[in-house]
């Protein structure tokens, strides 16, 4: 593993250097991997491994997920199987289903987990809270994880474009002494950059915070704050959108990407600068006891308590649908839609 600084701090880190594709390739030579899920992660995941030249089928239930990933090139009965029978030809496990469709289909795929296969995840949930999933391998199965850092839909995109997203990985069971060579082989087949070495427990907290927080959570949250200022004194729709998302999305972020938040800022006038630089410490000050709060309720199992027990209910979808229209429909995003279909290349 290569020995690389973060920010003063040593890690070790595995690139696609000391691992390539053609590595990854060898060592799963031999194997089935079957993608059990074709939702979120799975067709990002199964496309990238197919298109890197890896044994990979899928399982799916029918209907319009299944019809999807025949749309995306698997062939039923020889790529594309229903769920049971893709369990029963994999040698690797990808279990990409939801959380909470973990849960209800893990009695099914415990049955095919014969001595030397392995369970691999994306997600360290069911695994981590195995007192409440039920989530518990038998004891002569390899289980691993490799977690993209981003959607399976920015996984394919990156890796159509040549490109790729960081992931971590982890190890949780080795039965057969090479839990930790699939495991990177995996990630690497995937469309991983680089690697860094984490445990599940450690995953699934950072995630879960991460999402709540600024990747998902804060985010809307500090956007909906300022446009509900401006709207309130005054500034149109258009104005308001357009100086508390669209340029952050379209012209700062990419900057920040490219060469992080200095470099945005030296980017940016000199009064944009000024005021950048004397309010961040300010929001950082009022914003970090709420991600204390929302640690701590990560770290004693309230969030993935939550989760479980409100993504398990037969309308969970229905309600989903509920709060993801008031997003959808509430003003700012609706002059968002009408700011994108302005943008140049949609014109």
């Amino acid at each position: 593993m290569a020995k690389l600084n973060f920010g003063g701090v040593e890690e070790e880190v595995v690139t696609r250097e000391e691992f390539p594709l053609e590595k990854a390739r060898e060592v799963l030579s031999n194997e089935v991997i079957a993608v059990i899920g074709y939702g979120v992660q799975g067709p990002g995941q199964a496309m990238n491994m197919r298109d890197n030249g890896l044994p990979v089928i899928v399982g799916q239930r029918k209907g319009k997920t299944y019809d999807k990933a025949v749309a995306d090139g698997f062939v039923p009965g020889e790529t594309l199987f229903e769920i049971e029978e893709a369990l029963e030809k994999g040698t690797i496990i990808c279990y990409l289903l939801s959380d909470a469709a973990q849960i209800e289909l893990w009695p099914t795929v415990k049955k095919y987990l014969t001595p030397g296969k392995s369970l691999y995840f994306s997600h360290g949930f069911g695994i981590t809270y195995k007192e409440k999933t039920g989530i518990v391998p038998p004891a002569d199965v390899d289980v691993f994880l490799a977690a993209p850092k981003g959607s399976g839909t920015s996984l394919r995109r990156l890796f159509v474009e040549g490109k790729g997203l960081n992931s971590s990985f982890a190890v949780y069971q080795d039965a057969t002494g090479k839990a930790r060579e699939k495991c990177i082989a995996m990630a690497i087949g995937v469309g991983s950059g680089y690697l860094f070495e984490t445990d599940f427990y450690k995953e699934v907290s950072s995630d879960l915070t991460g999402e709540r927080g600024t990747l998902m959570g804060a985010i809307q949250g500090i956007f909906a704050a300022q446009y509900e200022v401006l709207r309130a004194n005054g500034h149109s729709p258009s104005e308001a959108f357009n100086e508390t998302v669209e340029e952050l999305t379209q012209s700062l972020m990419p900057l920040v990407a490219e060469n992080g938040m200095d470099w945005m800022y030296a980017n940016c006038s000199t009064t944009a600068q000024r005021g950048a630089l004397d309010w961040w410490k300010p929001f950082r000050d009022a914003t970090k006891p709420v991600f204390e709060k929302l640690y701590n309720s990560v770290i004693t199992q309230n969030e993935a308590a939550i989760s479980i027990e409100r993504n398990s209910q037969p309308d969970y979808r229905e309600k989903l649908e509920v709060e993801l229209a008031e997003l959808r429909d509430s003003e700012m995003w609706r002059a968002g839609k009408t700011v994108r279909s302005l943008r140049p290349e949609n014109n």
